[in-house]
């Protein structure tokens, strides 16, 4: 169980300067990591499963290179923390980041929203990938490959035929599978952009957060942004500003209806939450 006191051991046995400060639960927090506050200006990630564990290093490792060159605040790692006290893995301290969680009600329809999501991939792609590309960088980097996820979304659009248009996702996966390859260098992708790693501050796009998806390859998959937070006219907004051409928009597509699917048909059943935002993207993903 990853409990307060636990974090409170981990932090005290390894941090000593922070023993004295006060350490809270944020809620909610994500899926894959358990976050605590810790004092005014930091906090501490414990990954809740193996699939997380990458994490606090990948982010230690990269996020200071690239952090200078992007127009909106990443996080801060400030310590990676060793297992201890029962707990099996890397787990990290970082600069706390204030900011509320961005939705489609505060930034969906906003066109200069658009423009600053694309400022910021624009920014990110243009980072320089050296180091990236050796072996030893691939272990912990994302490589992200749309034909791995075939098996899954097919199975999960036979698990929602139904729900959604079974013939529309199929033709759309299809589509997305068979259209042309990223045929340009490699390029830094965030992973997992979606409307719940955004943060704002009076109402503004403030920060982008967890970079546990971080790697290097084809940016597609960071165009589910623009089917999880946008609407109609602010992704045409968003597309323009990026410059996408029509094959990456469409494998963009695919990626929000398999990742949509994939949340989905994990936690629909059990978080309302969850299934009315994936059921947006997938219905935008629908819609292109």
């Amino acid at each position: 169980m990853i409990d307060a006191p636990l974090a409170r051991r981990l932090v005290d046995a390894q941090f000593p300067e922070w023993a004295g400060l006060p350490l809270e639960p944020v809620d909610p927090a994500g899926s894959d990591h358990v976050i605590y506050r810790l004092g005014d200006e930091l906090s501490v990630r414990l990954p809740r499963h193996s699939g997380a564990i990458r994490q606090a290093e990948k982010e230690f490792a990269w996020l200071p290179r690239l952090a200078p060159q992007l127009p909106l605040a990443v996080p801060q790692p400030v310590r990676v923390g060793a297992p201890g006290f029962g707990y099996p893995w890397p787990w990290a301290v970082t600069r706390w980041l204030d900011g509320e969680v961005a939705t489609t009600r505060m930034l969906g329809d906003s066109p200069s929203a658009a423009v600053r999501l694309a400022e910021f991939l624009t920014a990110l792609q243009r980072c320089a990938t050296g180091g990236a590309d050796s072996a030893g960088a691939h272990e912990s980097l994302t490589v992200n490959r749309l034909p791995d996820r075939d098996h899954d979304t097919r199975a999960a659009i036979a698990a929602t035929d139904g729900v959604f248009d079974g013939l529309a996702m199929t033709e759309l996966w299809d589509a997305a599978l068979a259209a042309p390859a990223w045929d340009r260098p490699p390029v830094w992708f965030h992973g997992d952009f979606h409307t719940g790693n955004l943060l704002t501050v009076d109402g503004r796009l403030s920060a982008v957060i967890d970079f546990g998806e971080l790697g290097v390859g084809d940016p597609a998959c960071d165009l589910t942004i623009a089917f999880t937070l946008m609407s109609a006219a602010s992704r045409a907004v968003f597309r323009a500003a990026l410059g996408i051409d029509d094959a990456t928009w469409l494998r963009g597509r695919g990626w929000a209806l398999a990742t949509g699917l994939n949340a989905y048909t994990s936690y629909a059943a059990t978080d309302p939450r969850v299934a009315a935002q994936t059921t947006r993207q997938i219905n935008e993903a629908l819609t292109g």
